[in-house]
């Protein structure tokens, strides 16, 4: 796991503390108020020759979450680096960010102690730990992670401790989304992103089943393997089991489903190198189904849970799919393939509709990378939102704001729904032209197979991907969807 800083709750003060760990940094939260930022009246202000006001005024600071000021006190006969750091109205979205500036400043250092002001402890730890996480084929590059951060809340250690390991354990599953994301696809093909699950079902206490590629045949799931025939490396399917410990019995059945295409070309209809560089993290919505499955149990989630991940790899070659082919999908509903670059939503037809046949759900959520044009409606921090029930739609929007993980509901217009039609089969993989949408149309598709409950598609094109830091993201996968999805079912 590359998470490498580690988080613990202590008791003291922040300049104790400090020496008693031998910590290079401590840090002091500043709210933000109508009148300029506002300083705590910490005791290590008194090893200064002037007072925390001061200098933020110094500074033309302001308190904005993540915003830093340093100065350098003597601490038990050393030198510490003393940082006034910025929570704003200490939001968990100001914590988050405060924590993630923090851990971005203590690169390279064995430890730092932070005063953290009353506030969501867990999304300060999410924040501290996400901006720490790095992945590396080679010799990483650059300062180390900060080792460790020291604690200390206004309630006290013993109080921040559940919080702490609530927070430690959503940023370990958006950690390992982003891993499974990151991973080179030379490395990462269906058997190996089983092989993770497996471990993961291992490690969680997880019951587990992997279709190889004569029971995906032997099962109807037509469009899975019409996706993965282009590959010399077969496509999966995988299934995850969660059943909560002790009594009662959870009265409640969610599953999750996720599109794993471990690397797409676009098939027959080749992407251009631009667009097929990072492809390697198109299956993101599956990492993070899986990583999301891993958690459950350490959060202690009272509901019980299926996830699916539909893996393949989409290539071209003399086996590949072809524009104008018919599949019959799990369950006997027939797609045309108009666009062989259309293929995360053939996967996911099979899984959604195993899902809605065998499973017994009360709700379904699928989670893809799925079009460029939620990205182009919702650019790169919004998921969007396609759902068939409304109270479903309201809590994955409350749970994505609290997460910070944010989503925006868009509409499934059922004036759309003849854009998708085909001559030859019950509906095509491509909308046709005058209607546009094709975020709108693509979950129109699947919405032909998701059955009736209630059901969700989270489209993640946008945010599942970071082109640079900021806050607690970092380049490359971010994990997208994995925080979103534990805070709502917690």
């Amino acid at each position: 796991m590359p998470i490498e800083t580690r988080v613990r709750a202590a008791g003291g003060t922040v300049s104790g503390t400090a020496a008693e760990v031998g910590a290079e940094v401590a840090a002091v939260p500043v709210r933000s108020g109508p009148d300029g930022p506002v300083a705590p009246a910490a005791e290590i202000a008194g090893l200064l020759p002037f007072g925390l006001d001061e200098l933020l005024t110094l500074h033309r600071a302001k308190g904005d979450p993540g915003e830093i000021t340093a100065a350098h006190v003597p601490v038990d006969g050393r030198v510490v680096e003393l940082l006034l750091y910025g929570v704003g109205e200490a939001r968990p979205a100001d914590l988050r960010r405060a924590g993630a500036a923090l851990a971005r400043r203590g690169r390279g250092r064995s430890a730092l102690v932070a005063g953290v002001p009353d506030g969501d402890l867990a999304a300060f730890t999410e924040g501290a730990l996400l901006a720490s996480y790095r992945f590396t084929v080679g010799a990483p590059s650059g300062p180390a992670p900060l080792g460790e951060l020291v604690v200390l809340t206004e309630a006290g250690p013993e109080a921040g401790a559940d919080a702490l390991e609530r927070g430690t354990v959503r940023a370990r599953a958006a950690a390992l989304a982003r891993d499974l994301a990151n991973t080179p696809s030379a490395e990462k093909d269906p058997e190996w992103l089983a092989a993770r699950a497996a471990r993961v079902a291992e490690e969680a206490g997880l019951g587990i089943r992997v279709r190889d590629e004569k029971e995906l045949a032997d099962g109807g799931f037509g469009g899975i393997l019409a996706v993965g025939a282009g590959s010399v490396r077969p496509p999966r399917l995988i299934e995850l089991t969660y059943v909560p410990d002790g009594t009662p019995e959870p009265d409640r059945h969610v599953v999750l489903v996720g599109k794993g295409i471990t690397f797409d070309t676009g098939g027959l209809q080749l992407k251009p190198n631009a667009g097929m560089q990072t492809m390697k993290t198109d299956m993101a919505g599956g990492g993070t189904v899986i990583a999301v499955m891993g958690a459950l149990r350490d959060l202690g989630v009272r509901t019980r849970v299926t996830g699916l991940v539909a893996a393949a790899e989409n290539m071209p070659s003399g086996s590949a799919m072809r524009p104008g082919d018919v599949i019959r999908h799990f369950g006997g509903t027939t797609s045309e393939v108009l666009n062989t670059d259309a293929e995360g939503r053939l996967v996911l037809a099979d899984a959604l509709a195993y899902a809605a046949a065998e499973l017994d759900a009360d709700a379904v959520v699928d989670v893809a990378t799925l079009t460029g044009a939620a990205k182009v409606a919702l650019g790169l921090r919004h998921g969007a939102l396609f759902a068939s029930d409304d109270a479903l739609a309201g809590t994955l929007t409350a749970a994505g704001d609290a997460a910070g993980e944010p989503l925006w509901r868009l509409p499934l217009v059922d004036d759309y729904r003849a854009a998708i039609d085909s001559d030859v089969a019950d509906v095509a993989n491509l909308g046709r032209g005058g209607y546009g949408g094709g975020a709108i149309t693509a979950a129109l598709f699947l919405r032909e197979f998701a059955g009736d409950r209630p059901w969700a598609h989270l489209d993640i094109a946008g945010p599942g991907r970071a082109a640079s830091d900021d806050a607690e993201l970092t380049r490359g996968a971010t994990g997208y969807g994995a925080r979103l999805l534990l805070e709502w079912l917690s």
